[in-house]
């Protein structure tokens, strides 16, 4: 489970993104024919325009020029970790420079590591890899406090905070249309007066596991919502394609046969509303509203059902 946790958390951050700061755009290029292929690479000329572009894209490295106007790059680290924001996006200088002293100084000022110019693109490649992996394992280990205690699967925090990035990173990688389920047990509260809540929490459980098995992307996001109610983030996906994933998981939850004889049914089933809209247009609390409001008329319809709408 940890595994199959850690490849969702992984894939959901997207293609790794490389800021490159140089004052001279030949370097810059220079460096983009190296990673272009594995990375998607943001370019800056300055020390200003670097700290922006960090506040907008959020990159997950920064390889940057030491020597440039104005506001050098010893300057520019030490301004990143001084902004909380942006403090723990690691930083590669890359420069001529090679006095002891002028390297040291790219330590104290905050640098996770150090290459030469002229660059050496096998070298280039292999730390840029290293201290990649390095950050998004330890991120990962940070998202652990994301992890709802009962059912093992995310929660709301983690939620709310990767469904931001997956807008985000669908808008930057040009890709068309996002889609969100919103789940909910149905009868959920006559199941617990029932059988109690024991029984309840591991109905929960499994409905989670069913949900999370049910997601075969690693990208797709199954998270609890709060209660008997979760989310499912469906990035780069159409409503075609989040009909089929509905399907598929009210049929899985069907087939677990858990007993709820006060039912219509006779079984936990669940009712699911899916909202679909293009990246350009996409927001958490629209698409997460519209979604909601398509599972109240799933739940009008008599449950166990999916209803859906398209943001326009």
């Amino acid at each position: 489970m940890a595994d199959v946790k850690m490849e969702r958390f992984l894939a959901s951050l997207g293609k790794a993104t490389i800021l490159v700061v140089d004052d001279q755009p030949t370097n810059i290029q220079i460096i983009y024919h190296i990673l272009g292929d594995s990375y998607q690479v943001l370019m800056a000329t300055s020390g200003a325009q670097a700290l922006q572009v960090c506040r907008d894209s959020a990159p997950d490295l920064v390889l940057l020029d030491v020597m440039m106007p104005d506001m050098d790059g010893l300057q520019t680290c030490q301004a990143m970790k001084a902004d909380e924001t942006i403090a723990a996006i690691p930083v590669i200088f890359v420069t001529g420079l090679q006095k002891q002293e002028e390297e040291d100084a790219c330590w104290q000022a905050g640098a996770v590591d150090f290459i030469q110019k002229p660059v050496n693109a096998n070298t280039l490649l292999h730390r840029v890899k290293a201290h990649l992996t390095l950050k998004r394992q330890t991120d990962f280990l940070h998202s652990l406090a994301y992890v709802d205690g009962l059912t093992g699967i995310f929660n709301r925090r983690f939620l709310d905070s990767t469904l931001e990035k997956q807008i985000a990173i669908g808008k930057r990688q040009k890709q068309r249309e996002i889609s969100v389920l919103m789940i909910d047990i149905d009868h959920f509260k006559l199941f617990n007066d029932q059988f109690g809540h024991l029984a309840g929490d591991e109905a929960l459980r499994k409905v989670a596991e069913t949900l999370e098995q049910g997601c075969l992307r690693p990208n797709d996001i199954v998270a609890r919502y709060g209660g008997e109610e979760f989310v499912v983030i469906l990035p780069n996906t159409d409503r075609q394609g989040a009909d089929k994933v509905a399907a598929k998981l009210l049929k899985a939850i069907t087939e677990l046969a858990i007993p709820h004889p006060t039912t219509e049914h006779g079984i936990v089933t669940i009712s699911i509303g899916g909202a679909t809209s293009p990246y350009d247009e996409a927001s958490k609390e629209a698409i997460t509203a519209l979604a909601d409001k398509q599972l109240y008329a799933a739940k009008q319809s008599g449950r166990n059902c999916f209803r859906q709408a398209e943001m326009l």
